[in-house]
């Protein structure tokens, strides 16, 4: 079982950058792609990023150009970083692992656990 902690949300400003943390326990975290999602208020959940190796990412069309996926294996730790924040960013952002996948990036149902969330809200 492997746990997923968030951090590094909260209220940020139009223009500002948020950089995500995701903490993995009681798993080997090597051995999983992680990935981020997000979900605003009445939307569906959305695809951010996924990574595997550091060379191996993939980006939604949408965020790649503002957005940074990166993992440190010593620190069991995933981040996501995000840039000229925009009030559509406004949402709970979720990490999640996949050990194996069917196709890359790995479809939603492929992950095997997925953190809490955690909110990031964008102020105008």
């Amino acid at each position: 079982q492997v746990r997923l902690e968030e951090s590094g949300g909260g209220l940020k400003q139009v223009g500002d950058s948020v950089r995500l943390s995701c903490l993995a326990s009681g798993g080997t975290f090597t051995d999983y792609a992680l990935g981020w999602f997000r979900q605003a208020p009445g939307k569906e959940r959305e695809f951010i990023a996924v990574i595997w190796t550091p060379g191996s990412t993939y980006y939604a069309t949408s965020m790649w150009s503002r957005s940074t996926i990166s993992r440190d294996n010593d620190k069991n730790t995933a981040f996501l970083h995000v840039k000229n924040l925009e009030p559509e960013d406004t949402a709970v952002y979720y990490c999640a692992a996949v050990r194996t996948w069917s196709s890359w990036p790995p479809p939603p149902p492929n992950y095997d656990f997925w953190g809490q969330g955690i909110q990031v809200t964008v102020s105008s």
